[in-house]
């Protein structure tokens, strides 16, 4: 199990700039970046819903699950992206290959404790405006980066059936915009390059209670509360004039001085309510409400008048099914099969047009004979955004797949 972590974190490292460019959305000029689906593959399979007390895959979403697990778990995932961006007269196609997660959960008797690192948010655009006049005015906008968590929880259960959880989140991240402005005919333009460094810390509180029904059936609840949180940013500004030739390419010519100053952003707090019914290792329905404050995430490089901020709801519902955990002579029956559908309101609002995503999804999780790991499969098809306002729509498919490793530390084996 250790050799698995330490191939693993070898593989994070060459992934890492995956974080860095996980988005091909317009959209995430604003603000600091699209913000990423915190969860696993098999919780992104359900739409988001996260309320059962899991004894063998980690819960990102909610820091009381890690006291319910009841063997050391190592989980990571990734996602390839399919883009169509339109609008009123014309499409194009993107496509993204992303690093989404990686964690470790460590029981304790009735301790939990869990760390990780994830992307929170995204910056991945490149627009270009262009005039077929003779001194037609033309821009071009590239943007990469973003932001990255690291986390550490503790999770406790207060009994069998409740847990209590906090996790302390530190935030960085660099973003790095490039604005180019020309002149058909005119063999300089102007070049405008923003960057950002980005920290900060924030804290996230939590707890799952389950009871039963009945013979059968449970009932699942799970509630956390993310705090608003500081984020500073460190700025920089460079203007230049450049040489460029047909394909864009430029030499600087010329450059200002550079500026530096600083802004303090504000990340938005969070509440997670969320409900469901099942029976254990069989089946599940559940459903998850999200609602966020707007916070303050406007930077200096993208503060726009046609730009403002909203509170974020997102509604989900979703659930598994299991056909036959136990069977010894299916390994069909052992197949977990998911499914779920969102609708969520981003809190951007562009052109007096609120964002909007909604979608559905789709998974499958494939025990490994033998163990309690598992290898998850999820697909995601969605629409956010609109074509109307003068706007862009983007329909996306997502494919998702995760490991979920489980073994059993700190035993001291009698034999060897």
């Amino acid at each position: 199990m250790i050799r698995k972590i330490i191939s693993s974190l070898c593989l994070l490292l060459s992934l890492a700039s995956f974080a860095q460019e996980g988005t091909s959305s317009p959209y995430s000029f604003y603000g600091i970046g699209d913000v990423r689906f915190k969860g696993t593959v098999e919780s992104r399979s359900m739409a988001g819903v996260q309320v059962e007390q899991d004894s063998i895959h980690i819960n990102l979403d909610n820091p009381a699950g890690f006291s319910n697990l009841k063997l050391t778990t190592f989980t990571v995932g990734g996602t390839y992206n399919l883009t169509t961006l339109k609008n009123e007269s014309s499409s194009e196609k993107a496509k993204r290959t992303t690093f989404d997660y990686l964690a470790v959960g460590l029981p304790m008797g009735k301790l939990g404790v869990g760390f990780g690192l994830l992307p929170y948010s995204s910056v991945g655009y490149k627009i270009a405006v262009i005039s077929n006049e003779v001194n037609g005015a033309n821009s071009r906008d590239f943007g990469s980066g973003g932001l990255n968590k690291a986390f550490f929880a503790l999770s406790y259960k207060v009994a069998p059936n409740f847990s209590l959880g906090a996790n302390v989140e530190y935030n960085f991240g660099h973003i790095e915009t490039t604005d180019m402005q020309y002149v058909n005919g005119v063999a300089l333009g102007s070049l405008e390059l923003n960057e950002a460094d980005l920290s900060g810390v924030n804290f996230n509180f939590g707890a799952m209670y389950q009871a039963k029904l009945n013979e059968k059936l449970n009932f699942f609840s799970s509630l956390s509360y993310k705090l608003e949180g500081n984020l500073g940013s460190s700025n920089s500004r460079v203007i230049s004039s450049v040489n460029y030739n047909s394909d864009f390419e430029y030499s600087e010519v010329e450059s200002s001085d550079e500026e530096t100053f600083s802004r303090d952003l504000t990340l938005p707090s969070e509440l997670k309510i969320g409900v469901g019914i099942g029976e254990s290792r069989k089946w599940l329905v559940g459903a998850q409400f999200t609602s966020a404050s707007k916070g303050d995430l406007a930077n200096t490089y993208n503060t726009m008048p046609n730009v403002s901020y909203e509170k974020a709801m997102k509604y989900s519902l979703g659930g598994y099914f299991i056909p036959n955990y136990n069977s010894f002579t299916s390994y069909f029956k052992r197949i977990v099969f998911r499914a779920g559908v969102k609708y969520e309101e981003t809190g951007l609002v562009v052109n007096a047009e609120s964002i909007k995503d909604a979608g559905f999804s789709l998974g499958l999780g494939l025990p490994v004979s033998g163990t309690f790991s598992n290898i998850n499969f999820g697909f995601e098809y969605g629409k956010r955004g609109t074509t109307s306002a003068g706007l862009i729509q983007e329909n996306y498919a997502k494919f998702s797949v995760g490991l979920s490793l489980n073994d059993r530390w700190f035993v001291k084996r009698k034999f060897d």
